[in-house]
């Protein structure tokens, strides 16, 4: 007899759980022969609006950790991918990957967690600055993370890409609301399965499945997203994100590489800079 494959259908991953859509629409994805492979969830805006509710709930507490925790809590994420290696694998080929390529892809994505995992508790240090002023003061400027995220993570790959993109963002206290590829969502989806395994507090990563074309104005328009990091190459989409996004003077980043870097931290992070007065209590002393 014709047995019919029962298809997994991939949920989305918002605030530590995994539902389907609110619209209850999916697209089946495809190999290279046509063959289905999974159904995967077509996100909608209100999936994107609790994503970005569920990241702003977690931002407080997760800046507020130590960076050596945070360093920590990366780490965990990329042992659990190193465990999980065969299953990405496996899931790159089904999307059409050479297995060479494919096992590559997946020890850089967990070289690149084991990297930023390093700059966690490292970065302000390089990027802070004691600042000299005329006045008596002593004046400081360290980096702090700005917030909620949006990602629009490359349509090129499916596991590297949304790693390159979300790493540096969580590493440096932010959170994140992720958009995966549409064409190779696989990987991204079963990698917020090692995020949940991960110690990493519910709505600190929050990934959807769905399309560019339908998102990618709610991305950049959302009052509470305080920057956008897009991997797009769509010269519309991209000009249309940079209007929105002025609506509330968000950051808006667009890259061409994924390539890695203490910079990729920085670029989600404001600059606070504090004056502290200095108390002259006699001829070439100072006090606090």
């Amino acid at each position: 007899m014709t047995r019919l494959e029962v298809l997994k259908t991939y949920k989305i991953y918002i605030g530590g759980q995994f539902p389907r859509t609110e619209s209850g629409r999916y697209y089946t994805l495809t190999g290279k022969d046509s063959t289905p492979l999974a159904n995967v969830c077509l996100s909608s805006r209100k999936d994107f609006r609790n994503a970005v509710v569920a990241a702003r709930a977690a931002f407080a507490g997760w800046s507020s950790r130590p960076g050596f925790n945070r360093g920590q809590i990366l780490y965990r994420i990329a042992e659990m991918l190193e465990g999980r290696k065969e299953q990405f694998v496996a899931e790159l080929i089904l999307q059409g990957a050479a297995p060479k390529a494919a096992l590559e892809e997946v020890m850089t994505a967990t070289d690149r967690l084991v990297y930023y995992a390093g700059w966690c508790d490292k970065y302000q240090a390089l990027f802070s600055s004691v600042n000299p002023v005329a006045s008596s003061h002593f004046n400081f400027s360290v980096p702090e993370a700005t917030g909620v995220v949006a990602i629009i993570a490359p349509e090129s790959n499916s596991l590297l890409g949304l790693v390159t993109a979300l790493a540096p963002v969580i590493a440096g206290g932010n959170t994140c609301v992720a958009l995966a590829s549409t064409s190779m969502p696989l990987c991204a989806v079963t990698f917020a399965e090692v995020v949940h395994a991960s110690d990493v507090p519910a709505g600190v990563v929050n990934i959807l499945t769905g399309t560019s074309k339908e998102l990618h104005s709610h991305f950049a328009s959302h009052m509470d997203v305080n920057a956008l990091i897009c991997y797009g190459t769509d010269k519309t989409e991209i000009t249309r994100m940079k209007e929105l996004a002025s609506l509330n003077v968000k950051r808006i980043f667009v890259h061409t590489k994924e390539d890695q870097g203490p910079y990729h931290i920085l670029q989600a992070q404001e600059i606070k800079t504090t004056w502290h007065p200095i108390e002259q209590i006699g001829p070439g002393k100072a006090g606090y």
